[in-house]
């Protein structure tokens, strides 16, 4: 209220607005889903417009940090195959030494008279 009891101040005003903006609640469902008797969902129109599906489309059901992530089929981007191919870190790189002297090596291996 302002000093006169008139009305909300500018500062009210403000926190009633963030308080009431969705982009700022990381936390609130886009949709909700009930599960029936045999295991089914129904995936909310919102959801599979979002995710360009419909009838016949293969969802993915993956788990990360503790998180159950759902997506189309088939959409991985580049990070997640690194992740999956990579699960600690980057390779390190070997020197072209190395892996020059690896592949003669294979190659002495691969042809040489038994």
């Amino acid at each position: 209220m302002t000093s006169a009891g008139r009305g909300p101040t500018s500062t009210s005003m403000n926190a009633l607005t963030l308080a009431h903006y969705p982009g700022n609640v990381p936390d609130m469902p886009l949709a909700h889903s009930r599960l029936t008797a045999q295991g089914q969902i129904s995936v909310p129109a919102e959801i599979r417009k979002k995710l360009g599906v419909g009838p016949g489309s293969v969802l993915e059901w993956d788990e990360k940090n503790d998180q159950i992530i759902v997506r189309k089929a088939g959409r991985h981007t580049l990070a997640d195959v690194h992740e999956a191919l990579f699960p600690d870190g980057s390779p390190k790189g070997k020197a072209s030494a190395s892996v020059k002297e690896g592949i003669r090596k294979y190659m002495r291996q691969k042809h040489a008279r038994r």
